[in-house]
């Protein structure tokens, strides 16, 4: 984080953070709160470092790390996760045709695991599922289902599989992206575990594949390792993701780690040389349950893209 970043996101949340000093001592600064609470997000450290550094006490930094983080979460997540229009969709699918050579696709879901402990035996192990673009940065997440739920039952429980269904997501009507003018459905892309629909697209199943299902796989892998990268970024520029998170709140924290993600990259962050991606993906382990084999509608999907991108690399 850059020290404008820094201090941009201090005037959005310093105010929420303000605390009236009384006659018995001062109140710890809305500038010191939020320093306490990116070093124990950034660095991964115990609340006994921030007790030791900080000289505050334990339940203090507790505190402190929660109000900061509610603040962050309701200050930016309306600011740097909107909800997305038609517009929206439109413009993150350009970049996703530029960046991952993948027409009219809207994002890629996945879901990643984390623990929170306030306990020093017991962890309870959480996901959280997200929805990233073709800049790294999260268009949707939830947090706090068990892990035991698999990734399909935790997007069929969501709002965004809800606004799917309904139509009310803004998705864009079917577009033609070649010179046949055949129309070809605005999609998101997932992994194996994804049910496949008209507008959620999953890799084939199967060892022995043949050349058209091979590249459609590598192609639809290309744009859909973007959430991992996602997932990948947000661990490593938030540390405490590396360990389970010793605070008796709720899932608060990883929100707000979200939210400070979208923020950071926007301001700070820049495309990397993997814009450059390699056409031979090692496709092992690709192959989908296939117990939930979509619709027709789903299945032509499918097809459609699978040709297009069979006749394009043949161009």
């Amino acid at each position: 984080m850059s020290r404008s970043t820094f201090y941009e996101l201090l005037a959005v949340c310093g105010e929420k953070l303000a605390k009236k000093d009384t006659p018995m001592r001062n109140a710890i600064t809305s500038e010191e709160k939020l320093v306490i609470t990116i070093r124990y997000l950034a660095t991964g450290c115990s609340l006994a470092e921030l007790h030791y550094n900080f000289r505050i006490g334990r339940s203090t930094a507790s505190n402190i790390i929660q109000e900061v983080c509610e603040a962050i979460w309701i200050e930016l997540a309306d600011k740097v996760i909107p909800q997305c229009s038609t517009e929206k969709w439109i413009e993150i699918a350009k970049v996703f045709q530029t960046c991952a050579q993948f027409p009219n696709c809207i994002g890629a879901i996945d879901g990643n695991i984390f623990g929170l402990s306030s306990h020093p035996i017991v962890v309870l192990f959480y996901v959280l599922f997200a929805m990233c673009d073709a800049n790294y940065c999260f268009t949707y997440i939830e947090v706090g289902s068990y892990v035991k739920s698999s990734d399909a039952g935790i997007f069929t429980n969501s709002k965004l599989y809800e606004r799917l269904v309904d139509n009310t997501l803004g998705v864009p009507a079917p577009y033609a992206i070649d010179e046949t003018n055949e129309k070809y459905p605005f999609i998101i892309v997932g992994d194996k575990t994804f049910p496949l629909s008209e507008n959620l697209l999953r890799p084939f199943g199967g060892k022995q594949l043949t050349p058209l299902k091979e590249t459609f796989n590598a192609r639809l892998t290309r744009a859909r390792r973007y959430i991992e990268c996602c997932f990948g970024i947000l661990a490593n520029k938030w540390r405490i993701f590396h360990r389970p998170i010793d605070l008796d709140i709720d899932a608060t924290v990883v929100k707000a780690a979200c939210a400070l993600h979208n923020f950071i990259r926007t301001r700070d962050g820049t495309r990397s040389n993997d814009e450059k991606l390699d056409e031979n993906i090692n496709l092992e382990g690709l192959a989908p349950d296939t117990t939930h084999r979509g619709n027709p509608l789903a299945l032509s999907a499918r097809d459609k893209y699978a040709q297009y991108f069979v006749k394009q690399k043949t161009v």
